[in-house]
């Protein structure tokens, strides 16, 4: 059963400006309403069909303003002024898995450049902690579908209508998440943009948001990080974006810092 998570991450929402209507691609991603304006919600246990471990998954949602709550949940952040977070210590990548995006639209971003700027912006994350985090993709016309009950074992990234008002973007993540560290890992990862709220841009337009900007946050959490505190508002994980913003295009030193400590 879909309940709040009270435990690993310390995950807020975005702050953005007014969002746009427009038609959607025709998906819709249906949050739990128990679960509504929570930051991170966690979608219970599962068997990964790949390695046949028991794992959770966790649903990462990213909102328009200061809506989400924090709950209970906790930063496993270093002590000291470390400017980065994990979803969990030693919650990572143990296997280099490809992935899949669907690009259509409904806000005129061409199509090669969502699938080459995501391939992008994970190789920042990769060329940062020095090892390949996440592998080479490829583009699909099929339907994507994140995984709320159990993972697939695939990486999926597509646009749709976020049901909850204001969610900017969400990320799903399976792994082990407790236990003795060293058993702990990443299994599964999946990413819908929503396109419906939100207008969109490759360039940073202002009462847009940057797709880039966005993205790249969100594949830090898809690589293993979770937000630094708000004293760190330069870093690509801080919990804030805003429309016209690409300041998180490039990690920061607490992201690359943190990157390369969990890895």
């Amino acid at each position: 059963m879909i309940k709040k998570l009270s435990i690993f991450a310390c995950l807020f929402s975005f702050l953005v400006a007014f969002p746009t209507l427009a038609q959607s691609t025709g998906r819709t991603l249906t949050l739990p309403e128990a679960a509504e304006h929570s930051a991170v919600i966690a979608l219970g246990s599962a068997i990964d069909p790949k390695t046949g471990s028991v794992v959770e998954g966790f649903m990462f949602v990213d909102y328009q303003n200061e809506n989400a709550k924090s709950g209970n949940a906790r930063s496993n952040q270093p002590s000291g002024n470390s400017c980065y977070a994990f979803l969990a210590k030693g919650a990572k990548w143990k296997t280099v898995e490809p992935w899949l995006v669907n690009p259509t639209n409904s806000r005129g971003l061409d199509q090669t450049f969502v699938f080459n700027n995501t391939q992008t912006d994970i190789a920042k994350w990769n060329v940062s902690a020095g090892v390949t985090i996440l592998g080479t993709g490829s583009s699909t016309s099929d339907t994507l579908a994140v995984d709320t009950t159990s993972p697939d074992g695939s990486n999926e990234v597509y646009f749709a209508d976020v049901s909850t008002q204001g969610v900017i973007a969400v990320t799903t993540v399976w792994g082990i998440f407790s236990g003795p560290t060293f058993n702990r890992r990443l299994v599964e990862w999946d990413m819908v943009i929503d396109d419906t709220d939100f207008d969109w841009s490759s360039s940073g337009e202002a009462g847009k948001m940057d797709f880039e900007n966005i993205i790249t946050h969100e594949l830090g959490h898809a690589a293993g990080m979770g937000h630094p505190s708000d004293s760190c508002p330069e870093e690509t994980m801080f919990r804030f974006a805003d429309n016209g913003e690409t300041k998180k295009r490039t990690l920061n030193t607490g992201d690359i810092a943190g990157i390369q400590t969990l890895y």
